[in-house]
């Protein structure tokens, strides 16, 4: 493997802190309706917690986007071709790539994802599964333009981005991460970059809030993660014995939204900045919106990508949508 130790591209303080974390956290608990971004739930540990809750029986997208990976590989290679880089944002372990790997012969792969430790761990066990593919990891914010490694740059890409990730975000940054990939991935008219991208689908609302909120409690181990990550990296004082998991559909919005509740009245710190929650309120963690085809298609063609083709899995719960960059035209 190439580049094993990879690239890292993170704004961090003399502390080591992300600057944006700290900026993101403090703007967000200064809010009357305090929210932290969804992104910032993954760090090495929190990436962790989110690959046990694939495992569990409540959630179904794992094992439904892993079903279609598995059984259209034939189809992936005939429409995407041989020889692209393939650029994975947000790649977490990389559990699924393997089997969009061995389906589409790629020149190169390339992922992205901001817990570094997590993302270079997982890229080296990848690249001994696949010892002739140079494997080139980018430490790096995801949401944002990214430079990709000088070894990619003239090759055809094919951006990778499963798990419904997308619906983590509000209409307009969804729209402009979709617009951040294309500009990532680059390519001249000739050589349109593709994106394959899992969107999960709107369903029944007990299946949707049970898969958030497992028995077990994986879920709500990974939302709690937040205030110790906070406290841990931020000098931060959240009583994390105070607060409970919560996840709820919210049917106007289509989206199940998870936030950490309040269960008394507290206050805390977050570098040297005071902060209270009266009990019962919540700091918002995180949307996962759901979709329909008519949905996926109008958020994609937003961002600048043109839906070539949609699969399902066997028991219509979850999509994956391969799209191309959408040509400049001049016309409506």
């Amino acid at each position: 493997m190439k580049a094993e130790q990879g690239i890292v591209l993170v704004d961090r303080d003399d502390d080591g802190v992300d600057k944006a974390f700290r900026s993101d956290v403090l703007d967000g608990l200064s809010q009357p309706e305090k929210a932290v971004p969804a992104r910032w739930l993954y760090d090495d540990a929190g990436s962790q917690l989110f690959e046990d809750i694939t495992g569990v029986e409540e959630y179904y997208p794992t094992r439904a986007e892993t079903e279609i990976l598995e059984t259209r590989g034939a189809e992936f290679a005939e429409l995407i071709g041989p020889d692209r880089a393939v650029v994975e944002f947000g790649s977490g372990s990389s559990v699924k790539t393997p089997l969009l790997l061995k389906a589409i012969q790629p020149g190169a792969y390339v992922p992205l994802d901001i817990a570094g430790d997590f993302l270079r761990e997982a890229a080296a066990d990848l690249a001994k599964k696949f010892p002739d593919l140079d494997v080139y990891p980018v430490e790096a914010d995801f949401t944002k333009q990214v430079e990709l490694p000088r070894e990619v740059l003239d090759m055809k890409k094919l951006g990778f981005f499963p798990g419904s990730t997308i619906g983590n975000m509000v209409a307009r940054t969804a729209v402009d991460l979709l617009r951040s990939m294309r500009a990532t991935l680059g390519g001249e008219e000739s050589e349109l970059p593709y994106l394959l991208i899992g969107m999960d689908l709107v369903k029944d609302r007990e299946v949707l809030e049970a898969a958030y909120d497992d028995a077990s409690g994986v879920t709500a181990e990974f939302n709690l993660n937040l205030a110790r990550r906070i406290n841990r990296e931020l000098a931060g004082t959240i009583p994390v014995d105070a607060l409970e998991h919560s996840a709820v559909w919210n049917d106007d919005f289509a989206r199940v939204e998870m936030h950490l509740r309040a269960t008394r009245d507290i206050a805390f710190e977050v570098s040297g900045h005071r902060f209270e929650l009266a009990e019962g309120e919540t700091i918002h963690t995180e949307n996962s919106h759901k979709f329909t085809r008519r949905s996926t298609n109008t958020l994609l063609l937003a961002g600048g990508w043109t839906p070539v083709k949609r699969w399902l899995d066997s028991e219509k719960r979850f999509s994956l949508v391969l799209a191309r960059a959408t040509e400049l035209r001049n016309a409506p």
